[in-house]
């Protein structure tokens, strides 16, 4: 991937060979920067979603004595889903923000996608408190 600047966000040379400060430049090195951290933090939450999929699916019927096993698997099977999710819009918002940057606008999150996962997250962990609350 070619890395050099469009001459608009290049660092102009002063006289004596020093580069003037090119804040338009700068500015979007920054957010390029912050994109890539956002990028990662999706990677980051996606992998724990399915960290908590394995220990909610498999972990924890093996200590729980006389547990119907098909709940914590479905619940276990939930987190793997958004884990899964986040990793995956992950990728596409972080594509969505490079794209934008390069033509100049900006792209927030979608609205649709955002509150689909909300209502997936609550609905999870309502039916994860249900599996606890039933477990004692």
């Amino acid at each position: 991937m070619d890395e050099t600047p469009p001459p608009a966000e290049r660092r102009e040379h002063s006289p004596g060979g020093r580069r003037a400060f090119d804040e338009h430049a700068d500015a979007l090195r920054r957010t390029r920067l912050a994109n890539e951290r956002t990028y990662l933090a999706w990677w980051r939450t996606g992998l724990t979603a399915l960290a908590v999929s394995l220990a909610a699916g498999k972990v924890v019927p093996t200590l729980t004595p006389h547990a119907t096993r098909w709940p914590y698997a479905v619940v276990g099977g939930g987190y793997a889903v958004l884990g899964m999710l986040c990793i995956g819009y992950g990728l596409r918002r972080e594509r969505d923000i490079d794209t934008a940057l390069r033509e100049g606008r900006f792209r927030g999150m979608s609205d649709r996608y955002t509150t689909a996962l909300t209502a997936f997250g609550i609905a999870l962990g309502l039916v994860t408190l249900l599996l606890i609350l039933s477990s004692e």
